[in-house]
């Protein structure tokens, strides 16, 4: 058996080695030598296994803004560690040739290797980022448990698609996410990611509720998900669960297997706008820094908090994590 075995399987009892899969929803039933949706996951004679486990494609320091999280330690930089395949299949993917290329050139280094390096490096802990970490879960786990031995954060950048015993097992130790809210529609979730919306709305909702920092990005993308009235629907479910979550919206680019061309700086501009009348902090992301929509803005008295040019960040008006200006709560960790 050439992998770690998988953690949220069962075997099935029909004699046939078959097993299913439950770490995500897309509770894949794998035959003997096949993988499931996320092609790193193989039933190995009956015993299903990670293929990925320890398994680089990118190890780098990194602004944590880059993830993006703007609430979250502004300023500090962090290790951010990936992996290859992902548990959806969008076209228009922007890391598409480690995401959707399961042949992607990789080294392998240790839970230990990685917290050590983050120690050497000064970072404020790990990233687990650029493809999906949900599908790298065994990996991460045992990486985020050492981290927080080590004091290190723990930081997830991930589509959100994840069944909820999993996530109750890995939440205790993630100190943040950035949840990519891909549409707010089911059929586009079903057509174009092939996945579904509900579920990655109980992530969010859950991860929130159960004290986890999170952050939100929507890319806005020509022809799948940018009529004003469905950006105005993600607008209303953020503002029900917490108008104080930072929503970042960024610029989409022709990529991967889609090609329209890249989303109107003028109508993030304008969605932005109509974005901070409801929620607290909405930023424009992939826009040059003249666009605007980069700085942290107190919604109480409307000085700049933090402000930001490109992935440099110079603090203000920051007294812990309100207002200096005013005491107004800012939900920013540091």
């Amino acid at each position: 058996m050439n992998g770690h075995e998988a953690s949220f399987y069962e075997k099935t009892d029909d004699g046939t080695g078959t097993v299913g899969c439950r770490l995500c929803p897309h509770n894949c039933i794998i035959r003997k030598g096949k993988h499931g949706i996320c092609g790193v996951r193989k039933n190995c004679d009956g015993t299903l296994i990670t293929e990925i486990y320890g398994l680089h494609t990118a190890v780098t320091m990194d602004p944590i803004e880059k993830k993006p999280l703007y609430h979250f330690h502004p300023g500090s930089s962090i290790l951010s560690i990936g992996t290859r395949g992902c548990n959806m299949k969008c076209p228009y993917c922007q890391n598409w040739n480690i995401s959707q290329d399961t042949s992607a050139h990789a080294s392998r280094y240790s839970s230990i290797d990685i917290i050590n390096h983050a120690l050497r490096e000064g970072s404020i802990g790990i990233a687990y980022t650029y493809s999906e970490p949900v599908i790298w879960y065994e990996y991460v786990l045992d990486t985020a448990v050492l981290a927080r031995e080590k004091q290190l954060v723990n930081v997830m950048v991930t589509n959100g698609f994840i069944n909820r015993e999993p996530l109750e097992r890995l939440l205790p130790y993630i100190d943040a996410m950035n949840i990519d809210l891909k549409s707010f529609r089911e059929e586009t979730y079903r057509t174009v990611q092939k996945a579904r919306l509900a579920e990655v709305l109980e992530t969010i909702t859950f991860a929130h509720s159960h004290g986890c920092h999170v952050e939100l990005t929507t890319l806005v993308i020509p022809g799948i998900n940018d009529s004003m009235e469905e950006m105005r629907d993600i607008i209303g479910f953020i503002s029900s669960l917490d108008k104080r979550i930072p929503w970042h919206i960024s610029r989409y680019y022709p990529n991967y297997r889609y090609g329209r061309p890249a989303t109107d700086v003028k109508y993030l501009t304008q969605l932005h706008a109509e974005a901070m009348e409801r929620l607290d902090f909405v930023y424009c992301g992939n826009v040059p820094s003249e666009a605007g929509g980069h700085d942290t803005i107190c919604p109480s008295c409307h000085r700049t908090v933090i402000r930001r040019m490109g992935y440099a960040t110079r603090i203000e008006k920051l007294k812990g994590s309100a207002c200096a200006s005013c005491g107004h709560e800012l939900n920013i960790v540091r």
